[in-house]
């Protein structure tokens, strides 16, 4: 016969812990409790409470910054979720010292960091200082667009937003419609299935209205969403401080983190989240921010001067170079055709040119001694005009004569225009001083600069590895920019964070 140990689940059991003995060092948990303890600065906290002769004590920040520094480093964002693992996980349980904050009080203390959160960011950024993390050499920039919360159901410009509550009020009229019909004439119990019918069809009438309620409301409350282009874009009733962007994944309601990473060990020296898609003018305020962060560790105004910047081809306006200039910065940010310039991926499908469909410069014949062009045909074109200037290009104009094109063959592959009458060629002679994206252009296309900004990706992109898959970031949880502008840099405190642990603060 088989024999088994015994076993009581009534039998009581007395375990003997130490909440300092569960936080070991060389652990992500030892190196949070220790930064928070001795490093940073939590008595910014202490003017947001009132309550030294009465009230309630409140819960320290200390230990509220330190649940949510570990939270966020093993993936929980949701502060019901952080509540449970303070209760049931034995590291949280010995970081917060044994004590139980509720959800709300956990998304309070997080929601109301708006003035708090940069210090705090800039404490840990001086210990990474202090150890030596930050090269100081070149930095990458570089965006991660997660989707917020807020649907995209609820997404439109004011017009598109009007016709969805007259849609929905029309809904509505037609179920009070058919509802009164249907009482009149008591065929509620064959029709419906009785009360329970009945019933679903008043709560339908009620969640319509409601939704009607709330677009009426926000119309009278906001104007037109306008861009940076003076035309409207479109709003979210939600979140109207989020935006409807374009990712690899398909279009998404969300709002883009930023964060300029130092080389060396892939430090971020700044991060900001905002509301707008587009990077063509993130990089004044990324530089500057990160200026001011710098500053609080001991470095000068012209901290970025000679500094290498590498960005991809979403960073490549006007504004983002200009600001790269003013600030004496080595940048590397190309243009979106550079790739089909590099003899390196010639041999590529993807960047192979494709056949013309309409006849090009290299289609025609120039005749040096008389300053004329010959096209495929035999037509002369001559000289119109010396500098024309065009997206910062110089041109020299050729035309043909007024009714040299007329019957011409290959008029449809030469003329672009259904009304043009004669060809008009613009031949390429310089590019006009001054003009940054030309100039960055050229750049560009160097072999130095290629094997420079080669080095993006293994800068920033393992950066937004550990944030989105490792710390599990997959979507912003709070609404507005200056909320999810705090979780964006919670995460990348953590991520600091675990930098310093690596490198032996712990």
């Amino acid at each position: 016969m088989a024999k088994y140990k015994y076993y009581d689940y009534s039998q009581s059991v007395l375990i003997p812990l130490q909440l300092e003995d569960q936080i070991i060092p060389g652990t992500l948990e030892f190196a949070i409790h220790t930064l928070v303890e001795e490093r940073i600065d939590t008595s910014i906290f202490d003017e947001k409470y009132n309550n030294d002769e009465t009230g309630r004590s409140a819960y320290d920040p200390k230990i509220l910054l330190k649940i949510v520094l570990l939270a966020y480093s093993r993936g929980l964002n949701s502060s019901r979720k952080v509540e449970k693992a303070c209760k049931e996980n034995i590291a949280f349980m010995a970081l917060s010292c044994g004590q139980r904050p509720d959800h709300s009080t956990i998304a309070a203390f997080v929601s109301c960091m708006k003035d708090e959160i940069v210090p705090l960011f800039r404490d840990v950024l001086l210990v990474c200082e202090e150890m030596n993390l930050l090269g100081g050499t070149m930095f990458a920039l570089d965006g991660c667009k997660l989707p917020s919360n807020a649907s995209k159901d609820w997404t439109g410009t004011i017009h598109d937003l009007q016709k969805k509550k007259d849609k929905i009020e029309q809904k509505v009229v037609q179920l009070v419609g058919d509802h009164v019909e249907e009482d009149r004439k008591g065929r509620d119990d064959e029709k419906d299935g009785g009360p329970s019918g009945k019933s679903n069809r008043k709560r339908q009438i009620e969640r319509l209205k409601k939704k009607a309620d709330r677009i009426e409301k926000f119309l009278k409350e906001n104007g037109p969403k306008m861009g940076r282009g003076g035309k409207e874009i479109k709003s979210n009733v939600t979140d109207n401080e989020s935006a409807n962007m374009w990712t690899s994944h398909g279009v998404i309601q969300g709002y883009n983190g930023q964060a300029l990473v130092d080389s060396e060990h892939q430090v971020i020296v700044h991060a900001e989240a905002f509301g707008e898609g587009q990077d063509s003018h993130h990089v004044p305020p990324m530089l500057d921010g990160a200026k001011e962060n710098l500053k609080t560790v001991g470095h000068g105004e012209d901290y970025f001067a000679e500094k290498v910047l590498v960005a991809d081809v979403s960073y490549h306006s006007t504004e983002n170079l200009e600001k790269c200039q003013e600030e004496r910065v080595d940048a590397y940010i190309p243009d979106t055709h550079f790739r089909k310039r590099d003899p390196r991926f010639a041999t590529k499908d993807r960047w192979k040119p494709k056949r013309p469909k309409f006849l090009t410069l290299d289609d025609f014949r120039y005749n040096e001694a008389t300053d004329e062009y010959l096209c495929p045909e035999g037509k002369r074109m001559k000289f119109s005009a010396k500098k024309i200037i065009m997206d910062g290009i110089i041109y020299r104009r050729y035309r043909s004569e007024e009714d040299a094109c007329k019957g011409c063959e290959v008029k449809g592959r030469c003329i672009r225009g259904r009304d043009g009458k004669r060809r008009c060629l613009m031949v390429p002679i310089g590019i006009l001083p001054g003009d940054v994206r030309k100039e960055m252009a050229e750049k560009i296309d160097s072999e130095n600069a290629r094997r420079i900004y080669n080095q993006r990706i293994a800068i920033v992109e393992p950066v937004f590895a550990n944030i989105r898959h490792m710390k599990r970031l997959d979507r912003f949880t709070l609404r507005g920019k200056i909320k999810v502008n705090i979780q964006w840099m919670l995460y990348c405190m953590v991520h600091n964070i675990g930098k310093i642990m690596r490198y032996g603060f712990a």
